[in-house]
């Protein structure tokens, strides 16, 4: 029974992290507006996707992963 506490308390840390990031990320003016970033809007639609936004995290998420896990 520890090891589901252990495993709840990391996923609630988590959790807490992603919301404080994702609060964080909304005052960064460029993010989700990059050029390659498709933005849709019609009379009663709009549709946002941030192909490039989605890119650029992505490639820095890895390389700070590779330099982290491979000092171990």
């Amino acid at each position: 029974m520890m090891s589901v506490g252990k495993v709840l308390i990391l996923m609630g840390t988590l959790l807490i992290i992603a919301g404080l990031l994702f609060v964080g990320l909304e005052k960064v003016p460029w993010l989700g507006r990059l050029p390659g970033d498709i933005h849709i809007e019609r009379r009663n639609f709009s549709f946002h996707f941030p192909i490039v936004t989605s890119l650029l995290l992505s490639v820095i998420l890895t390389i700070l992963l590779n330099l982290f896990l491979r000092g171990r």
